[in-house]
């Protein structure tokens, strides 16, 4: 009769991109960061050593592919190479924020499909798993032939409206920013018991946003435009200006992944936007932060996501119940 083998212990190891979402995501799993060294010399080569054993153990590195984008990339990569040379018997990485995730097919001759391009990479590198959140498209899932586990902040998000008791049910109108979004808006109006209304934009790109007209009864509503991401902050200022022309009585956003280009945030601040409803997928600095954020947590939901996983149970109870908290 073969022996049992035990399984690998469960190791989870941060990057440099955002440490305190690491330390968040490490708590609700129940264990402490790993040990490791990342240093970049001065001519921008990266070195990573880790520092304790981590032989035929299942890890979880967690790295957004955030600014800076291709330093990041390079961390998780090189963290991927030193772990499976380590023998670790697993590998899963933690994307909270994928980059490159825009570029997922070809708009135009001789472009590029970079989301695929990063999925072969890690493929090739070694890892097992990726555990993501609110990916651009959902369609990016096909570009990997490993598990894909597509973690969803819609009902983190819909928490903040629901507790703020300012906000009256039958007032509310989520707005999509464009004809893309509208399936996004669709599934937080569910959550919230609301209708929707859509923004008749019909610019290719979000630098030059040109709303054309609003589509939905918006007047006297308190409005919530839904978007995945918030980069130059161009598309959600204008849409909001535009759902006040069309008699919003006040205009709130909610986007998962705060990229903040530029002078994103001055915009923010100088819009008519009440309050932006963001997470912490993506760790922003002090010049980027504002009065107007209202930041919601994914440690909680991602930790139990990496429990769940390494106890091979479903994390489908992720989607029925609200895992973060509020921090104002």
């Amino acid at each position: 009769m073969a022996e049992h083998v035990e399984a690998g212990r469960m190791k989870v190891f941060a990057l440099n991109s955002n440490r305190p979402l690491a330390e968040k995501i490490a708590k609700a799993a129940g264990v402490e960061l790993g040990k490791a060294t990342i240093k970049h010399f001065s001519d921008g080569e990266i070195q990573i050593s880790i520092d304790e054993s981590i032989r035929g153990d299942e890890l979880f590195l967690i790295q957004s592919v955030s600014d800076p984008v291709n330093t990041n990339l390079m961390e998780l990569l090189i963290m991927v190479d030193a772990a499976r040379r380590a023998s670790a018997e697993k590998i899963n990485v933690v994307i909270p924020y994928y980059g490159y995730s825009r570029a997922d097919r070809k708009a135009r001759s001789r472009e590029p499909i970079t989301a695929k391009l990063i999925a072969s990479l890690m493929q090739m590198d070694g890892v097992n798993r990726v555990i993501a959140l609110d990916l651009h498209a959902a369609q990016l899932q096909g570009f990997f032939d490993i598990p894909v586990d597509h973690l969803q902040s819609d009902r983190l998000l819909t928490s903040y409206f629901e507790e703020n008791t300012s906000l009256a049910d039958e007032d509310i109108v989520v707005v999509a920013p464009d004809h893309a979004g509208v399936s996004r808006a669709r599934r937080l109006a569910e959550l919230l018991g609301a209708p929707i209304a859509i923004i008749d934009n019909r610019s290719d790109t979000e630098n030059a946003a040109h709303p054309e007209a609003v589509i939905g009864d918006v007047k006297g509503k308190h409005a919530i435009l839904v978007d995945d991401i918030i980069d130059t902050a161009i598309r959600i200022t204008v849409s909001a200006d535009a759902l006040k022309k069309a008699g919003a009585a006040d205009v709130y956003a909610a986007a998962t992944h705060a990229v903040l280009s530029g002078d994103a945030t001055q915009r923010i601040n100088e819009s008519v936007l009440k309050k932006v409803v963001i997470t912490d997928s993506i760790q922003l600095p002090e010049d980027k932060q504002s009065d107007k954020f209202a930041i919601m947590s994914v440690g909680e939901m991602f930790g139990k996501a990496i429990d769940l996983i390494y106890h091979e149970e479903p994390v489908d109870s992720l989607f029925t119940k609200v895992t973060g908290r509020q921090k104002q």
